[in-house]
């Protein structure tokens, strides 16, 4: 893969989401695979008042992948629920349709830029904030 695509912030990242650390009582719990590369992404969330107050993982696959993870492990806590789905929508938009009028409710998303040259990828990073939507939604039944 291209060194434009592994850049050294996306490493950094990826670094620390490659360490499993689940909760060992959450809330909730969703796995999500990618089945065109074969990344499994498992995040584990406990919810309180409409706001994520714990959060764990477990990522096999890609750098992208774990890149996520590790950037929800240092971003989501406190986060409401809703602004999950919202921040996996701007994602999208942000890198999808190399939009840079979208504001990044999670600034530290941007970082996901050189994904833009590489659409295939975008959903190896979108992979842990889907497993994150559905785990927060389970936990909020």
């Amino acid at each position: 893969m291209s060194l434009d695509l592994y850049q050294k912030e996306i490493l950094a990242l990826a670094k620390r989401g490659s360490t499993p650390e689940r909760l060992d009582a959450p809330d909730a719990s969703a796995r999500v695979d990618n089945a065109l590369c074969g990344d499994r992404v498992t995040i584990d969330v406990t919810v309180s008042d409409g706001k994520i107050t714990g959060l764990g993982h477990k990522v096999q696959g890609c750098a992208l992948c774990q890149a996520t993870a590790g950037l929800l492990m240092e971003t989501a806590i406190g986060r409401r629920v809703e602004d999950v789905t919202a921040a996996s929508e701007e994602l999208s938009r942000y890198i999808g349709e190399e939009d840079d009028t979208v504001c990044l409710s999670w600034p530290q998303m941007a970082v996901f830029q050189p994904v833009r040259q590489f659409k295939t990828r975008l959903e190896c990073v979108r992979l842990p904030l889907t497993a994150l939507s559905r785990a927060c939604a389970a936990a909020d039944d």
